[in-house]
């Protein structure tokens, strides 16, 4: 059983040894202050303070240069001018240094003279592996192991938020604010220019670390999409993530040739992108801690119904309107719930939610309505609202909700409005756990994060599989008529070959007659059947509507030639040079119960294909009705997709019309989603119309645009890579028993579980190096759910359908931050050892990992697991001492 090495940033957050490049005594320097906050973090390892004018700084020896210390340093911190960073990292490189903070300014936001800079640093990097985070940062805080690498000002608590910030500024008033608030953090960075270790990075590291609770995310821009979601997921699957990040509107316009192009920004796409890994987002600081304040928590929600119970009518009043706000519904009360506290409220109480139990409510009163509340199951949480009158008494108020609380697994939140009256109470709910806000907006806010953390995590969960029930799209046609088109050097498809696309890919398309002259059009007419619609069909002319290029309900012939001619008169005033002109036929789509829909697919910069969804038709600009996903979906997702949109509610019965076919829509945007899924060439798309009704969905109008892609790697135009479905294949036992090996799942949890516990002591110790009796949560999570562009694990299970499913082994590997090797680790179940199914899982992590571009197998095996040494000695692996720890053996293996 190989097993895999610590984390590679564990010298970042966890040093032994510091070194202060530029460390100095001069007042008011970057350098001054960083040996200050070392000295008073009360670090308890190793510092070096390296000055060649200095023989002592602060009462510790300095040193000349990194090679004058006499030991190991596993962190240096640079702050010296940009001009003497890429040879103070060389000489880092030489030391044996592999993790280094860049806090010096002056590279790449300089422009051409900081990108040379900055590239001989990462040349120096690469060729020592070397870790670096920066340049231009304010450095790292690790509380809990007296760290304090920054030349910020104020002591940091410790505590179990995790801050990691793009902006330094914005770190330092985080920082203050929370210092008011009394909140400590476990982890601090700040990102910088992000040259080398980017946010993904950091988000894998705090996904495991112990002393994270919750992280913190100011963002302004990504460099990686794949890396930063793929971070964030890991994160957010094991903790809460909250980010918040600027820059949401975009300056300008840009020029787009589809109505999607028009109507979707880089702020709703990376909207989409952070829903689909499970974070919640915030727009202010304030939100960012009201967040991560009931997040902590660890609450769950079945659904996100909110009572409110209040002893004024304006707070409750005010906190409705908020509701309505930000999406909150608030919770019907039942009417055994009205009768029971028609018994314990006065006569005029409000009778509905929110719930006024008026100025004069005592400990008692509130008590009584909070406790029937929270036992109505219509009811998933509560907001408590105290405002100070004469006759309140906000400490006994806080402490009767802090006992109902105890008695409850529902989420509780509290507003003790005002100021010096209620801050008994407000310290009694602190010191309980219990969140309180200052105001009920801000508490009615709090509860829509949780009540989007608890949906996002459903999607963050869910891996797009096969449907098998589909059936196969003709891909390789599809692509011969893109090839096609951008060897006549177009971008632009015209209508038939829009459809036949997506035909291609089995959604249902009204016949296109390409006709050009009056005549054609009378014929097409004819065969198609009346009424038809005559439409533009060049290139030229992306939106028809515009130029009056779309002739609905043409009944007779005569009424087709005229329009012909009619259109035609229009385009040549448009463009009087063209040189010929061509429309199309196509039958008038008639249902008493057709919605026009529409979807739509951009390329976004950063995060590649998004999906838009919402109300089709003329004045879609207008309207602008969007739903945005990234692909792949599967119907959870879909679903989730429509429901976000005022289309959802078109789509239902009303008044005379019959409610559509939701399964036809449905189906539609999950092959929507292969389509682009499987032609990185697509970069935008519409279908406008697509008309759903109560028969099934038909896209009456599509436009297609296209590019040159020339793709190494399957499905790296996508931000989220799609299970691995090919991967899977069978594999026969010496007892000619044949089993499944397949990439694994998030369904896996419970077999992942049930196959360690079938573990022997042994197989355990020589897996995990450690006497482990059972996978965490945690451990569960981050085995079944992972990023297969990144990592991968194969399980072998038995084919056997009339016996219960059995995991018999489970071989992975995770890619080094080098992007070229890879750390791996296997485990056979012991009554199936020897069988061959290491070795196969072994040579399939191989394979694939190949396939990926990986050129370097590594792993850790203890000396006494002979069995696994020989196969991977059989396997062509080189074993050889780990120098630091003699029970454990290196073993590696380089692919030809």
């Amino acid at each position: 059983m190989a097993t895999m090495a610590p984390h590679y940033l564990n010298h970042f957050f966890n040093p032994q040894s510091v070194a202060i490049i530029g460390a100095t005594e001069r007042e008011g320097s970057v350098g001054h202050r960083l040996m200050i906050n070392m000295i008073e973090a009360g670090f308890t390892g190793k510092l070096y303070p390296i000055n060649p004018k200095r023989e002592q700084l602060m009462g510790i020896p300095c040193f000349a240069s990194m090679a004058a210390i006499p030991d190991g340093v596993e962190l240096a911190v640079i702050a010296t001018p940009a001009r003497t960073v890429p040879e103070l990292v060389r000489q880092c490189g030489e030391k044996g240094v592999q993790s280094i903070v860049i806090i010096s300014a002056g590279f790449a936001e300089l422009g051409e003279p900081g990108l040379r800079l900055q590239s001989e640093v990462l040349d120096h990097a690469r060729r020592y592996n070397i870790r670096i985070i920066g340049p231009n940062c304010l450095g790292i805080i690790r509380p809990n192991g007296n760290l304090n690498a920054t030349f910020g000002y104020g002591k940091v608590a410790d505590g179990h938020l995790a801050l990691v910030s793009q902006s330094g500024a914005v770190c330092t008033a985080i920082l203050d604010w929370a210092q008011s608030q009394d909140i400590g953090f476990s982890t601090v960075v700040s990102m910088g220019g992000a040259a080398d270790i980017d946010f993904g990075e950091v988000l894998d590291y705090l996904a495991t670390d112990p002393h994270t609770h919750s992280i913190l995310l100011y963002v302004e821009g990504i460099h990686d999409a794949r890396r930063f979601l793929s971070g964030l997921k890991a994160a957010a699957r094991l903790k809460p993530v909250i980010l918040i990040k600027s820059g949401r509107y975009e300056a300008g316009s840009k020029a787009a040739v589809s109505h999607t192009g028009s109507m979707v920004g880089g702020d709703d796409v990376f909207d989409a992108a952070i829903e689909r890994a499970g974070v919640v987002r915030a727009y202010s600081i304030a939100q960012l801690f009201s967040a991560a304040r009931i997040l902590t928590n660890r609450y769950s929600l079945k659904q996100d119904r909110l009572a409110i119970i209040t002893n004024a009518g304006g707070p409750g009043v005010m906190s409705t309107d908020r509701a309505e706000d930000v999406g909150v519904p608030l919770a019907q009360l039942s009417e055994s719930t009205i009768a029971r506290l028609n018994k314990v409220l006065p006569e005029h109480w409000s009778h509905a939610n929110p719930i006024d139990i008026l100025g004069d409510a005592t400990p008692e009163r509130y008590r009584l309505a909070l406790d029937i509340c929270l036992e109505d199951e219509q009811i998933d949480g509560a907001l408590v609202i105290l405002t100070p009158q004469a006759m309140t008494n906000p400490t006994e108020v806080a402490q009767c909700m802090i006992d109902v609380c105890a008695q409850t697994h529902k989420p509780v939140l509290a507003s003790w409005t005002g100021g010096a009256r209620v801050q008994e109470g407000r310290d009694l709910l602190n010191n309980a756990h219990i969140a309180q806000f200052s105001t009920p907006e801000v508490g009615v806010d709090a509860f829509s994060f949780l009540a989007k953390y608890n949906r996002n995590q459903k999607l963050v969960k869910q891996i797009p599989l096969p449907r098998e029930e589909m059936k196969p799209a003709d891909i390789d046609g599809a692509r011969m008529i893109i090839e096609r088109v951008l060897a006549e050097d177009r971008e632009m498809l015209t209508t038939q070959e829009s459809k036949a696309i997506l035909s291609a890919f089995r959604i249902p398309v009204t016949q296109t007659i390409k006709v050009l002259d009056a005549k054609d059009a009378i014929i097409a007419a004819e065969t198609v059947g009346f009424p038809v619609v005559l439409k533009i069909n060049m290139a030229e002319f992306s939106h028809k509507s515009d130029i009056g290029g779309v002739k609905l309900n043409l009944t007779s012939a005569q009424q087709v030639a005229d329009a012909f001619q009619d259109m035609a008169n229009d385009i040549r005033r448009v463009q009087p040079d063209i040189a010929s002109i061509v429309m199309s036929i196509e039958p008038m789509y008639q249902s008493p119960n057709k919605r026009e829909l529409m979807i739509g697919v951009v390329r976004d910069p950063v995060f590649g294909p998004a999906i838009s969804f919402g109300l089709g038709g003329t004045m879609v600009e207008i309207i602008r009705d969007k739903a945005i996903a990234l692909p792949p979906l599967n119907d959870y997702m879909v679903e989730h997709m429509i429901s976000k949109t005022k289309a959802a509610r078109y789509l239902e019965p009303f008044r005379q019309m019959q409610g559509s076919n939701k399964d036809a829509l449905i189906d539609t945007l999950l092959r929507v989603s292969e389509m682009i899924s499987e032609l990185p060439e697509i970069i935008e798309l519409d279908i406008n119309p697509l008309i759903v009704d109560d028969r099934g969905a038909i896209a009456v109008d599509a436009r297609i645009r296209a590019q040159s892609c020339m793709q190494l790697v399957p499905y790296s135009h996508m931000a989220i890579h799609p299970y691995p479905h090919d991967l899977a294949h069978r594999f026969t036992l010496p007892s000619n028993e044949q089993i499944l090996i397949r990439p694994i799942k998030p369904e896996d949890a419970k077999l992942e579980k049930e196959f360690f516990g079938s573990l022997s002591d042994r197989s355990r110790y020589f897996r995990f190096k450690q006497g482990l009796h059972e996978l965490t949560p945690e451990m569960v999570v981050r085995f079944t759910q992972i990023d297969y562009d990144r990592e991968m694990a194969f399980v072998a299970v038995s084919c056997d359908d009339s016996k219960p499913l059995l995991e018999m082994g489970v071989g992975r590997y995770v890619l080094n931050p080098d992007g070229k090797s890879a750390d791996f680790a296997i485990v056979i179940a012991d009554q199936y050892q020897g069988m061959g199914i290491g070795a196969h899982l072994m040579k399939t992590l191989m394979q694939t990992a190949k396939s990926k571009g990986v050129v370097r197998f590594e792993g850790e095996v203890l000396a006494e697991n002979q069995a696994m040494l020989s196969m991977v000695k059989k396997l062509g692996f080189s074993i050889s001492e780990n120098l630091q720890n003699s029970t454990i053996v290196h073993v590696s293996k380089s692919f030809q």
